[in-house]
């Protein structure tokens, strides 16, 4: 419906008034004339009224103040009710659709009104009975007015309400996402872990089985390529069953634990098929259980260091490094360093291609632990890897 037409209500209760208003004309049933003017003049009284009620929604205060005009000239021409219950409307109106100024002090002008009428009463009529003029004046405008009132705050209220509930869903619609983009990251940086370390090896193996034309060393390369091959196959499959919330019993623990380094750098060790690589392992944490957070943000960090080590590190020796967590220290230091020779691939191609996503992943493991990591050249010939993992009370409860 066009903005320009009255509400569909508003039609009705002009038709409604005006047709009541013209029974009781015609069955005589109106009051006698305060001022004397001819009983056909409430007819037209009674037309306006109709009329402006048509503007109750659109013009509130408008229509009141020509109804009142309209009520006046209909009181003077001998009242017809259906007039008066169309003014107490347009009272009730004001107050519902008017402006903030309206809803105050309508109520409060109401009240006014009807004590200044009833003393006007008294003092001209000087009988009991002028009471009963303001008892009229209270039912024609505080009635309505404290009625629109209370509608009104039942509606604010209820719009309120739904602001705030469509505040709720926006809210948990962007947390949903939120969640959904930051599991999506974990999701990546554990697929990154598990699958990197188990390819890179088996593309230097394979590289190796290629370019050295000797069955035995062939053989060795694929027999490194089926074993890293089976083993992220596995740890693809663990890590699936446990997106998929359905992990299978008697399979290995999904979350790796600092007690699975030596099995990952046996893994390491083997991983190049000259043996140009020493790994060694200081582990110098001192004893009690560490969070589990800190402990699968340490393993994977050194998972991707030997990892790049792999690709990158020049023959030499590396060195896995875990200080503090005692009692004493408030984090746990993890620390690899590995040859640089002539920059962080050695000057040459890496051995194996990857996906440059290694330093982000351990990047974003840390910073979710609110701790530090630095990965660099240590300015002694090496590359190293540094982490610092925050343990606090909180997290060691955990």
């Amino acid at each position: 419906m066009p903005r320009s037409l009255p509400h569909r209500d508003d039609l009705l209760i002009a038709a409604s008034g005006l047709l009541g208003g013209l029974a009781l004309y015609a069955l005589g049933l109106s009051s006698r004339p305060v001022a004397g003017l001819p009983r056909r003049v409430g007819l037209v009284a009674l037309a306006v009224m109709a009329a402006v009620e048509l503007l109750r929604r659109r013009r509130p205060l408008v229509g009141l103040a020509v109804g009142t005009c309209a009520l006046a000239v209909d009181v003077c021409s001998g009242n017809l009710v259906a007039t008066t219950v169309m003014f107490t409307d347009l009272v009730y109106a004001a107050v519902l659709y008017g402006p903030p100024a309206a809803y105050r002090l309508l109520p409060r002008a109401c009240e006014a009104v009807t004590v200044i009428g009833t003393l006007l009463s008294l003092a001209l009529i000087r009988r009991p009975e002028a009471v009963l003029v303001g008892c009229a004046l209270a039912v024609v405008t505080i009635a309505p007015a404290w009625t629109g009132v209370g509608v009104r705050q039942h509606r604010d209220a209820a719009e309120a309400a739904r602001l705030a509930a469509e505040r709720t869903v926006l809210l948990a619609e962007m947390d949903r996402r939120e969640a959904v983009v930051a599991e999506r990251a974990r999701m990546a940086r554990e697929l990154h872990d598990v699958v990197a370390g188990h390819l890179s090896a088996i593309a230097i193996h394979s590289t190796a089985a290629l370019s050295i034309d000797e069955p035995d060393t062939s053989r060795e390369a694929l027999g490194v390529i089926r074993g890293n091959s089976v083993q992220g196959l596995a740890e693809m499959r663990r890590l699936i069953a446990l997106l998929r919330g359905a992990e299978e019993a008697g399979e290995p623990a999904a979350t790796p634990t600092l007690g699975g380094l030596d099995a990952l750098l046996d893994r390491t060790r083997a991983a190049l098929p000259d043996g140009r690589l020493t790994v060694e392992l200081r582990d110098a944490r001192g004893p009690g259980p560490l969070p589990a957070p800190v402990e699968l943000a340490a393993y994977r960090i050194v998972e991707e260091s030997l990892t790049n080590a792999v690709k990158h590190a020049a023959p030499g020796p590396v060195a896995v490094e875990l200080t503090g967590a005692d009692g004493r220290e408030r984090a746990l230091t993890v620390r690899v360093t590995s040859a640089l020779d002539g920059g962080a691939g050695g000057g040459t191609e890496p051995r194996a291609p990857g996906a440059g996503a290694g330093l982000v992943g351990m990047r974003e493991r840390v910073a979710l632990l609110g701790g530090r990591l630095t990965a660099g050249p240590a300015g002694d010939g090496r590359w190293e890897v540094r982490a610092e993992l925050p343990l606090d009370d909180e997290e060691k409860n955990t």
